[in-house]
């Protein structure tokens, strides 16, 4: 009997974690089996996130250098950095777009044209709740300011280059070492850099043999990230932020079923279907993960594998849009800090919003080596467009963030794939997608 695909594994995984959240949710939540349920559970999927976490630096290192050394040139290299660089900028820009949209629309803060008096009051509770008890995410996330933005050309060149590589921070610095040392590489002859390059290579291929050992047991890890989330989340809050939650969530699947789709078959000529059924397992594993870099060998895996996509293209087109490519991360700032501004009864004219769109732009590449980076993006978007209660409305915010984090960095990985396909198409590759 053959095996069923690994996307419809994960399907049912997730199938599992949602039926058995919600049983766990009818019993006591300190009960001694709801209890060891959620603790085991959450053990499988840490040992699954970690594991995946583990080859991120040598698949980083190994896919970018090989894929510029694959290029043949530093012209070759120039024009593919270029063509990156445009496409990351421009879907974040659309996404942005797309959520002030439908926030503007939709209008979620509002009750009948008013700041909607029960999330208004949430606000004021969760203030004065920081004053007595103060959350060590949101007093954390205080800390940075605009410079954290700027702070990106800092980031890009670290001091220690070992220690980058144990720091999540840091990807985007161990990245830029990776583009110098190809670079370099490129420059001297064949001859002297074969081996190095054959070496390389090699352990690109040995990550990603590691990576396809690793997702035998997604569907595993998947179950056992999801159900202590699930089982978790509340739902009183929730109720007053539904309509939030359903601004957030419907501008995030327009841009990822509508924007996205749109811009793979005229820019890229490649049927959509065939590129949603190639990046399947993981879009899933980035679903239950909330980690592009976590998620970042399986997505070189289906792109590689799936979708036909050259190691020269995707080795240096991913990696760098696991830093710094946050399309849906981008849309979920401006929806959010649009909808404290309605709750706080401010209006906005078009010059703040439009403020607000480059902040949403500059953050979401800035802060994305932070952790809780949409936190900290959030905070500084608010903190620097004069909106109060900032700290109160991200508190309240967190309490739906969970899973809308999810959605959304699916959402960045999608945009991911979709830029290695366009770009290897514009790059004259005549195998994308033509296996699916």
């Amino acid at each position: 009997m053959r095996k069923p695909a690994l996307h419809w594994q994960i399907f049912f995984a997730i199938f599992l974690a949602v039926s058995l959240a919600t049983i766990l949710r009818s019993l006591a939540p300190d009960s001694r089996v709801t209890s060891a349920v959620v603790a085991t559970s959450g053990f499988i999927g840490e040992i699954f996130l970690n594991a995946l976490r583990m080859v991120i630096v040598p698949l980083i290192i190994s896919s970018v250098i090989t894929g510029i050394a694959d290029v043949g040139g530093i012209q070759g290299f120039g024009r593919l950095g270029l063509k990156t660089i445009v496409f990351y900028i421009l879907s974040s820009l659309i996404a942005i777009l797309v959520g002030l949209s439908a926030v503007n629309l939709i209008e979620p803060g509002l009750e009948n044209g008013e700041p909607n008096p029960a999330i208004l009051a949430a606000f004021q509770a969760e203030q004065t709740r920081q004053f007595e008890q103060p959350d060590a995410r949101i007093a954390s996330a205080k800390e940075q300011d605009m410079r954290s933005v700027v702070d990106i050309f800092l980031r890009m060149f670290p001091v220690n280059v070992i220690q980058a590589a144990t720091d999540n921070g840091q990807m985007l610095g161990l990245i830029v070492f990776s583009i110098l040392f190809g670079i370099a590489m490129v420059q001297l002859p064949a001859a002297t850099v074969a081996s190095l390059h054959g070496a390389v290579r090699g352990v690109f291929e040995v990550m990603i043999l590691i990576t396809r050992g690793i997702m035998r047991f997604a569907p595993l890890g998947v179950f056992g990230l999801l159900l202590p989330v699930l089982a978790a989340a509340g739902f009183e809050l929730v109720q007053k932020l539904a309509l939030y939650f359903i601004t957030v969530l419907l501008a995030l699947l327009f841009h990822a079923l509508v924007v996205l789709p749109a811009i793979l078959a005229l820019a890229g000529k490649v049927n959509p279907v065939l590129h949603f059924r190639a990046m399947a397992s993981a879009i899933l594993t980035a679903f239950s993960t909330a980690s592009s870099s976590a998620t970042l060998p399986v997505t070189l895996r289906c792109i590689r594998d799936n979708a036909g996509v050259s190691e020269r293209t995707s080795g240096f087109v991913l990696p760098l849009g696991a830093t710094v490519n946050m399309d849906g991360t981008a849309l979920y700032e401006c929806v959010a800090v649009i909808f404290v501004a309605q709750v706080m009864g401010i209006e906005l004219s078009s010059g703040h919003q439009f403020i607000i769109v480059l902040l949403a732009l500059l953050t979401s590449i800035g802060v994305a080596g932070i952790p809780s980076a949409s936190l900290v993006a959030i905070l500084i978007i608010l903190q620097n467009t004069g909106i109060p209660g900032a700290t109160a409305a991200v508190g309240v915010l967190l309490a739906v963030d969970r899973l809308l984090d999810m959605t959304r960095t699916a959402v960045n990985v999608l945009s991911d794939s979709c830029a290695a396909v366009v770009i290897a198409k514009s790059e004259g590759e005549s195998g994308v997608l033509k296996q699916c």
